[in-house]
């Protein structure tokens, strides 16, 4: 009887000898469990279970050498998803993984320690949108030889690019059936509020990983430690970033905090908090930072383009806070440690809030499309009637900065 069973489970899920060792053991925890609880379950619940537990053990014990991680755009995304990253590495500690990530979002990881390597799918948010881009795309992976690739794109592109990959491993996002081209789905609903960081995990998830305290992450580089004095900065210093809304992928300016509202805001914080005001921006930035700047009456230091990630990173995690709106550099800065502060407007902080253990998001509730800022832009959101005003901002701000100081 035992050797039909253990044949039969053999059969069902393929496994070595190895990988039924590993899912004997679990079986076996399972059962004790159940037992020491006084758990009563059908036999055809627990059969479940197991066969359940059997997929996993499929990926959990295979040895993968070489990974892809794709995700093409934009900064703020490729952000949350580092908490996915976090868990691949503590899967597979001695595993090859590199990333497949655009031409505008790379230089936010590519020294990240827990990468190999990264891929360049070029300045597209979707790079096989064409023919062409596909073909390039395809042959662009294929060139890897991985053995594992791991999506977190919901595009059916995506699906049939890795499809086409002959990556013979391939996990993805399964959102309303377009991961047809992916061997591990991750299936979710699309309409069922869910934060970005989350669905990411659920394809780790899907492989069967602990994805346990993986959370946003950005390392901050020694070389980068005291930019603020290197840049001649005054110490205690705060950062505010007025930008956001615009990447590859989406142009949504009305994501920005009104820039009067922004420098009234800021003057307040400068007197109470006893600290110099950084205006941080990247290089296309220059007239949003130019029109707050001209709204305030106090001394601000202006950085327009000026640092690279790293620096930012530096920067943010050194400050007393960090104030900005739902943009790339807000998460990033949040994933750099430092104490952030996020104004959201017309998106939704249960699916974009930052994904760490020390931000404070800012929203009044607002009717937002269900399927989130990839619905476009709400016609009739408006940040004097809809948004948080400057004194509630002040007031919740300072509270939160108290508590997390006395805590």
């Amino acid at each position: 009887m035992e050797r039909v069973t253990r044949n039969s489970i053999f059969r069902l899920f393929n496994f070595t000898q190895t990988q039924y060792r590993f899912y004997l053991s679990l079986c076996q925890g399972a059962s004790s469990v159940l037992y020491d609880f006084k758990c009563h379950m059908s036999f055809s619940h627990m059969t479940s279970i197991l066969t359940h537990v059997g997929s996993m053990v499929k990926y959990i014990a295979m040895n993968f050498k070489r990974i892809l991680l794709v995700l093409p755009c934009c900064i703020g995304d490729v952000v949350l998803a580092t908490a996915t990253l976090q868990a691949l590495r503590r899967a597979y500690p001695a595993a090859h993984i590199a990333w497949a990530v655009g031409t505008w979002s790379k230089a936010a990881i590519e020294r990240h320690p827990l990468l190999d390597a990264v891929v360049d799918s070029g300045p597209q948010a979707l790079p096989m949108r064409t023919p062409g881009g596909m073909w390039r795309f395809v042959s662009q992976i294929r060139e890897g030889n991985y053995d594992l690739i791991v999506s977190l794109v919901r595009s059916p592109l995506m699906s049939v690019a890795a499809l086409f990959s002959g990556i013979p491993n391939r996990a993805g996002i399964d959102s309303a059936g377009r991961g047809f081209g992916y061997t591990i789905r991750a299936r979710i609903d699309p309409h069922v509020p869910r934060h970005e960081a989350e669905i990411y995990l659920d394809v780790a998830r899907a492989l069967g990983l602990d994805t346990a305290g993986c959370y946003a992450n950005v390392p901050i580089l020694p070389d980068a430690r005291g930019i603020a004095t290197r840049r001649g900065i005054p110490v205690p210093y705060f950062v505010v970033n007025p930008a956001g809304g615009r990447n590859p992928g989406m142009t949504m300016d009305v994501k920005r905090y009104p820039p009067a509202s922004l420098a009234t805001l800021t003057e307040r914080l400068a007197r109470h908090l006893s600290a110099r005001p950084v205006l941080l921006a990247g290089p296309g930035d220059a007239e949003i930072v130019a029109a707050v700047r001209a709204a305030m009456n106090i001394e601000a230091s202006t950085l327009v383009g000026e640092l690279n990630f790293a620096d930012i990173a530096a920067l943010a995690a050194e400050s007393h806070l960090y104030v900005g709106n739902d943009t790339g550099l807000t998460h990033y800065a949040a994933a750099a440690g430092a104490r952030t502060v996020m104004i959201m407007g017309p998106s939704d902080p249960a699916r974009y809030a930052p994904f760490t253990t020390d931000a404070l998001v800012l929203w009044k509730a607002a009717d937002l499309p269900v399927a989130g800022v990839a619905a476009g832009t709400p016609r009739a959101f408006d940040w004097a009637r809809d948004g948080i005003s400057v004194d509630e901002a002040e007031a919740r701000i300072l509270a939160w900065v108290g508590q997390s100081s006395i805590g």
